[in-house]
């Protein structure tokens, strides 16, 4: 792989519960066998009805949530909540977002997002007869470093991790901790053509290895997050 190419999905429209995202993201773009879909999780909570009431005159009104939403509260520096969500997701506020939803509303994290890029994978495939690739994205923070990115947060008929294991590198010497997130890496590309505030949700990547694609991995919940007994951090 030499090339890909990335590009925004402009046109989809406004999404409320019950969306067929599938359909809104077919209807706006003419995709091919191999494509890889980066779907932000704004609208997979939109369409899956992940959104809750707050008080729009008070910030601090989704904190309540956030405390439901935690599996454990790992850290607290004034407003800032961070915690561990019932998915694993070591993140910011639980994942909770009030940005690019309406006043009044706050959106939660997809219940289980690896099924929600199945469904998107598998309406695409029976629908419109095209095989892809659907990584769902969201915005996150970083230890140690400044600013944030997009990664994954769920995924389905892409590899998630690429083990390089065993393999060597460009000097002959074998490789033996080498792991890439690729769908993490996608989601990071992919942002740069969507950005924070253009109100495109959807982007496409073209020209991903063939090879890591299909009925692969288990997605982001089982291949990405690391487990506790794991983490040197926790």
């Amino acid at each position: 792989m030499s090339e890909l190419r990335i590009f925004g999905v402009e046109g989809i429209g406004e999404i409320t519960r019950g969306t067929d995202l599938a359909s809104a993201i077919c209807a706006a773009v003419e995709l091919c066998d191999g494509d890889v879909i980066v779907v932000t999780q704004k609208i997979v909570s939109k369409a899956e009805g992940a959104m809750v009431e707050v008080d729009p005159d008070d910030p601090l009104s989704h904190k309540p949530i956030v405390e439901r939403e935690s599996r454990r509260i790992l850290r607290r520096r004034g407003e800032l909540i961070i915690s561990e969500t019932k998915h694993g997701f070591v993140c910011a506020n639980a994942g909770i977002d009030l940005s690019n939803v309406d006043r009044g509303q706050a959106a939660l994290l997809p219940d289980d997002p690896d099924r929600s890029a199945r469904r998107i994978r598998d309406a695409i495939r029976g629908k419109f007869g095209v095989t892809v690739g659907v990584v769902v994205s969201d915005t996150f923070g970083r230890p140690w470093r400044r600013g944030v990115t997009d990664v994954a947060i769920g995924s389905a008929g892409i590899v998630a991790v690429l083990d390089l294991r065993g393999t060597v590198d460009a000097y002959g010497r074998e490789l033996m901790v080498t792991e890439v997130c690729v769908v993490d890496e996608l989601c990071g590309a992919a942002d740069l053509v969507m950005g924070k505030s253009t109100g495109v949700p959807v982007a496409v990547v073209r020209g991903v290895d063939p090879s890591w694609l299909g009925d692969v991995g288990g997605g982001v919940l089982t291949d990405v997050v690391r487990s506790p007994a794991d983490d040197l951090f926790r």
